[in-house]
């Protein structure tokens, strides 16, 4: 069993994902802003991250940037990132990919896309994008 750590703003998003994870065996815990799901990376040390890109009403930091923060600190950059995000243009996933996202998936989420991309990169199957 992995801990999974999820970053979204929508609780209803937020309560999909985590029930499409505990029921695929993984233990899961969440943030609902950028900078609570960076600090929440350091402190848990999760074996694996979900993370939102458009947090609505949030100043500050976005999903891209919060990738990006996390890739860039020592006591996170090892932590594989799977966003997980409404935007759903070619541009979008590659700047995501160039922030240092493992992989994309669109939502809304279901678990025929979003277990796959989680367990791949759980089984350090490198990037599955």
């Amino acid at each position: 069993m992995a801990h999974i750590l999820v970053v979204d703003d929508s609780p209803t998003d937020r309560f999909a994902i985590r029930s499409i994870l505990e029921a695929g065996g993984h233990e899961v815990s969440t943030a609902s802003t950028t900078d609570e799901g960076i600090q929440l990376a350091r402190a848990l040390q999760p074996d694996l991250i979900t993370m939102d890109i458009v947090f609505e009403g949030q100043r500050g930091t976005s999903g891209f940037m919060g990738v990006r923060k996390i890739k860039r600190d020592p006591d996170s950059a090892h932590i594989p990132v799977v966003i997980v995000s409404s935007k759903n243009q070619p541009t979008d996933r590659m700047w995501a990919m160039r922030q240092g996202a493992n992989d994309y998936v669109v939502k809304p989420p279901v678990a025929e896309r979003l277990l796959p991309a989680v367990n791949a990169l759980l089984a350090g199957h490198g990037d599955a994008a």
